[in-house]
């Protein structure tokens, strides 16, 4: 009878181990969000031992969550500052490890009714810093121009100020929104708008073609623009980790870099790293 009910704890314990599995926590970038989900419900099918939580919130937020210790994967759509690493190396002593897991062409979008059809870089920084407020300054209609972008904890709001405006200041009249996907639905709905994010969520509106300067040729953020370099805003879409990956976590960013997990970036809308 003892040896009955040894082998019975003994077969609970097995069981309830198996059952128990491990969980990956994922935090960040709302550009990424969508293609997080949907890595995380590819790998789970194929992994059930493994739950995979996907939010978002924000670059900014994923990486004060990596750093507090809150999550274990960190999404951002910008690389971490120095600043962010000083902070991840006085907690755990290490400057975390970065993961190139996608491309994007950081896109503008304009409602489909709107004539304009390229702009400049210089023209860009020009209407987001509000030196340019009309759009019959750059070809359009008579118009005012309406002004959308995202808030200030989005990693692609950093991008586009670092890497659009030089740094300068975004125009009080930015009407900041909290995600990607609500700056689309603005700019589908308001004739004379504008707005930037990810090439993914371009859905209902049209791509505005970019061009370095006025004699350089203008490009759509287009898989073989982004491919080329032609397109003059790509970028990396980020993943975080405190240190070097092991286990369950290793085994899910391994996938995620595998021909397998690139094919959903190109399903989702983006663009594979190799």
């Amino acid at each position: 009878m003892k040896k009955i009910f040894i082998t019975l704890v003994v077969g609970l314990l097995a069981f309830g181990f198996m059952q128990k599995g491990e969980t990956i926590t994922v935090k960040g970038s709302d550009t990424m969000v969508i293609l997080a989900q949907r890595w995380a419900e590819d790998y789970m099918a194929k992994h059930p031992e493994t739950t995979v939580q996907v939010t978002g919130g924000g670059s900014g937020v994923g990486i004060s969550a990596l750093i507090n210790g809150t999550t274990d994967i960190c999404n951002a759509s910008r690389p971490m500052k120095r600043s962010e690493k000083d902070k991840l190396k006085q907690r755990y002593n290490t400057l975390g490890v970065e993961i190139k897991a996608a491309k994007d062409g950081l896109s503008l979008y304009l409602n489909e009714t709107n004539r304009v059809q390229e702009l400049t870089l210089a023209q860009l920084k020009a209407i987001y810093t509000g030196k340019i407020t009309n759009w019959k300054e750059v070809g359009g209609p008579d118009a005012k121009i309406i002004l959308y972008g995202r808030e200030n904890s989005s990693g692609t709001y950093v991008y586009f100020k670092d890497n659009v405006l030089d740094g300068d200041d975004y125009s009080s009249t930015v009407q900041s929104l909290p995600g990607t996907a609500a700056v689309v639905n603005a700019v589908a709905k308001d004739v004379h708008s504008i707005g930037y994010g990810g090439a993914a969520y371009g859905k209902g509106i049209k791509f505005l073609k970019v061009k370095k300067d006025e004699n350089s040729q203008a490009y759509e953020p287009t898989i073989e623009n982004i491919k080329s370099g032609s397109y003059p805003i790509t970028r990396y879409l980020y993943m975080y980790v405190r240190s070097k990956p092991t286990g369950a976590m290793k085994d899910y960013i391994d996938w995620i870099l595998s021909p397998a997990g690139q094919e959903i970036v190109t399903k989702v809308g983006y663009f594979p790293v190799k």
